[in-house]
């Protein structure tokens, strides 16, 4: 089974067995015409936060290292985030601010990567945990690369974003997401909208399922959790991973919105940058989402 054909089949499975979360089926029926016009302009990368004026070889490598460590919101509470930005937008500058005083990121740079060396980078704690799983997530990449040069590995998915996610997948155990594979469907995206990767099926991918989409769906009313969970998340507790309350989430969201893609007419890549997008807004800020401990999200 293709990747994003587990993807589908696995958030199927989950939303029509699900006892801890379901869709409400009108309020997705009535949720395009709440969302209203799509964004007026093409999703893209903030220049800001990503380093994108490089040599091309140069910003994929980057590119994977930022979609390499882009896990740890179940952290985000407990980390030092930069004025104004999240927890991710945080860990991007720091390393896009790394590389532009001290040249880019290489596989053999990221073989040697340490968690005290990363943790100075993105202005965090020496002993966060965090920061152990980030140099073993860019280690392991490193180890991944080997001598290839990262076009080179670009290439030889042959054009198709599925068959690269794939390929990080079943390369790197801190990318083996399974059954929902965010990480590495975002990695192919990322590097379409950088344009140094040219897919031609990008519209294959599905949302990318962490745990903004889910949020933005259940303070939409989408997604309706029940009581006991709905106030373990409220109360801002953590969430086991692997667990079914926090499968159920990830799962029910993923097949609403197929669902909403396919009544748009709009691809589920796309439908995520505009959900995500949603989800930076106050409002939602200000709501708690759920929390999970993981190395996918």
């Amino acid at each position: 089974m293709r990747l994003t054909d587990e993807v589908r089949s696995t958030a199927a499975r989950i939303a029509a067995s699900a006892q801890f979360v379901r869709i409400d089926e009108a309020a997705l029926t009535a949720y395009g015409d709440r969302l209203g016009a799509p964004p007026a302009s093409a999703p893209g990368l903030d220049p800001a936060t990503h380093w994108l004026d490089g040599e091309p070889e140069d910003v994929a490598t980057f590119l994977l290292a930022v979609d390499t460590i882009n896990f740890g919101s179940g952290w985000w509470p407990t980390i030092r985030k930069r004025a104004g930005k999240s927890g991710y937008f945080t860990m991007a500058t720091g390393l896009t601010e790394h590389v532009r005083a001290h040249g880019p990121f290489t596989a053999e740079g990221l073989r040697r990567m340490r968690a005290d060396v990363l943790a100075d980078v993105l202005g965090q704690r020496r002993d966060h945990e965090l920061m152990s799983l980030y140099a073993q997530a860019l280690r392991e990449l490193g180890a991944w690369l080997g001598d290839r040069p990262t076009l080179e590995v670009i290439a030889a998915a042959g054009g198709s974003a599925e068959r690269f996610a794939e390929s990080l997948a079943h390369g790197m155990a801190m990318y083996a997401d399974r059954g929902f594979y965010k990480r590495a469907q975002i990695a192919a995206s990322d590097l379409a909208l950088a344009g140094v990767a040219t897919f031609t099926d990008l519209e294959r991918l599905t949302i990318f399922a962490d745990n903004l989409v889910p949020h933005v769906l259940r303070c939409d009313g989408v997604l309706v959790y029940d009581d006991r969970l709905a106030a373990h998340i409220d109360a801002e507790r953590p969430l086991r991973f692997g667990g079914p309350q926090e499968r159920e989430i990830r799962g029910c969201a993923v097949h609403a919105a197929e669902q909403l893609a396919a009544e748009l007419r709009v691809s589920a890549n796309d439908l995520d940058h505009w959900l995500w997008n949603r989800g930076q807004e106050p409002d939602y800020k200000a709501r708690p989402r759920h929390r999970c401990r993981c190395v996918y999200y």
